[in-house]
């Protein structure tokens, strides 16, 4: 391949199909694409719990998704082929997104230099994945093709509707803004999840003077809030059920969201709420919030922590990045924003 042209590029494809908050890490990618593509379009492949990452977002053109369930590989080739991209960035790097990347034709296919995948590729990427934040792994690959980076600003879109919404569920229960701790004590691993009994404590520990709010998404991690609800007592109520943009709406009204490094983390520190995030095996230098009001807190006595196991069985110090994580250090944490 020659000389990257950017007057060839009418039609761009960006692909990261998971998680909530990898999405949300790549979507500083989509406005810098759209300050040096203005009049192209631009879309993004994404699995479909994921969409609502991009909703309303106003640099893309269309969110497209797939449900790993149905869809194969070969259906998303034969479906994207079709629409001849002539920019393809696959921000993601596995066999599947590699071998799509590859088969869509497209003029320019961008991806990292991961083992064999790189051959799928005819501009590569050097990944330095453990030296940077995963904003500015993301924009490694703009920079590849020598773009102007005017933002690393991650966004979450909500309208009048969402945040309405948010504003009647708080007065239906007798709710204020500048007196509401929200709490997620869920995470996609295991490992990731502070122990339900510490968010019982600090709960009690904080219904002194605030009220809780318990957010939750699937109907096992439902169950988990009630159990911690019930415990702390009746200023701790769960949010409705509700799609992402909901929950992020109620984020924004809590004084401090505390949770763990998971997809409702990023929404509350991009969208400006003040955030507490409790870290374990994962490293918050790499894809922790980056704003001026979130706070990491971890068990620092330990030297094994960011070792990304994602079970707990295999952890050979007891899970202590968790287990030994009390609940008086969440709490200071919480007051230095009270």
């Amino acid at each position: 391949m020659g000389r990257f042209d950017k007057q060839k590029v009418n039609k761009i494809l960006i692909i990261k199909p998971a998680a909530i908050g990898d999405v949300l890490l790549a979507t500083p990618v989509i406005e810098n694409l759209r300050h040096n593509f203005p009049d192209a379009e631009i879309n993004f492949l994404t699995q479909k719990f994921c969409k609502e990452a991009l909703t309303d977002n106003p640099f893309l053109s269309k969110a497209l998704t797939y449900d790993l369930r149905y869809d194969s590989t070969a259906f998303l080739i034969k479906h994207l082929t079709r629409q001849k991209y002539d920019l393809v960035i696959d921000l993601f790097g596995n066999p599947r997104t590699a071998i799509v990347t590859y088969m869509i034709d497209a003029r320019y296919r961008v991806g990292y230099k991961f083992n064999w995948r790189r051959f799928a590729y005819n501009i590569k990427v050097d990944p330095r994945r453990r030296e940077l934040h995963n904003i500015e792994f993301n924009l490694e690959s703009l920079r590849r093709l020598g773009l102007e980076i005017i933002t690393s600003k991650p966004r979450f879109v909500l309208n009048s509707v969402h945040k309405e919404f948010a504003e009647e569920f708080f007065e239906k229960n007798g709710l204020s803004k500048g007196n509401v701790i929200g709490i997620n004590p869920h995470g996609t691993w295991k490992t990731k999840v502070w122990y339900a009994e510490k968010f019982i404590e600090l709960g009690k520990m904080l219904t002194k003077k605030y009220n809780i709010l318990l957010f939750w998404g699937n109907n096992s991690e439902k169950l988990n809030a009630e159990k911690i609800a019930n415990a702390i007592g009746k200023k701790a109520i769960l949010i409705p059920e509700t799609d992402l943009k909901y929950m992020g709406a109620l984020i924004l009204n809590c004084s401090v969201f505390v949770t763990n490094d998971t997809g409702p983390m990023h929404i509350a520190w991009i969208l400006g709420v003040n955030t507490v995030a409790i870290y374990g095996p994962t490293i918050p230098e790499l894809q922790g919030p980056l704003s001026d009001n979130s706070v990491i807190v971890r068990n620092n006595t330990l030297s094994c922590l960011g070792c990304n196991l994602t079970k707990i069985e295999d952890c050979p110090y007891e899970h202590k990045c968790m287990r030994n994580l009390t609940a008086e250090e969440v709490y200071n944490n919480i007051m230095k924003f009270l």
